[in-house]
């Protein structure tokens, strides 16, 4: 049985000032709770640009060292193929230097040879001329 208004529908004038009071209070909590929230998620956002950043420093860098890798090892083989046409350049030069000395003393022994028919021959003359001097006495 209902006798009157219940006592929860009744408010007076400053029950309803103190739940607006709290309304107002809670609405200012969770506005400072956003804003902390906010602030915590631009720092997040700040901090995950500086480490994208830093990514993108640390690409370019390994970047620039692949290439300057490639690079050296370019200048190696260029280097090795140099040496190595050095190396059959100085062969061939020693090989060159070989057979001209063996043509020098291939020459030099002709030399020789024609040297010593030409003496056989002087000596062959001086034979004949001392006989001629004889028969001639």
């Amino acid at each position: 049985m209902h006798d009157g208004p219940d006592a929860a529908d009744v408010r007076g004038p400053a029950e309803d000032r103190g739940s607006a009071e709290a309304a107002r209070n809670e609405a200012e909590r969770f506005r400072r709770l956003a804003e902390a929230a906010r602030e915590v998620r631009d720092h997040h956002r700040e901090a995950l640009e500086a480490m994208r950043q830093e990514h993108e420093r640390l690409r370019h860098t390994a970047e620039t060292a692949r290439i300057a890798s490639e690079e050296a090892r370019t200048a190696a083989e260029t280097a090795r193929s140099a040496s190595e046409d050095a190396r059959a350049a100085a062969d061939a030069a020693r090989h060159a230097v070989v057979d001209a000395v063996r043509a020098t003393a291939d020459a030099l022994n002709v030399s020789l040879e024609q040297m010593k028919v030409v003496e056989d021959m002087r000596r062959t003359l001086r034979e004949i001329s001392d006989l001629n001097k004889l028969d001639s006495n």
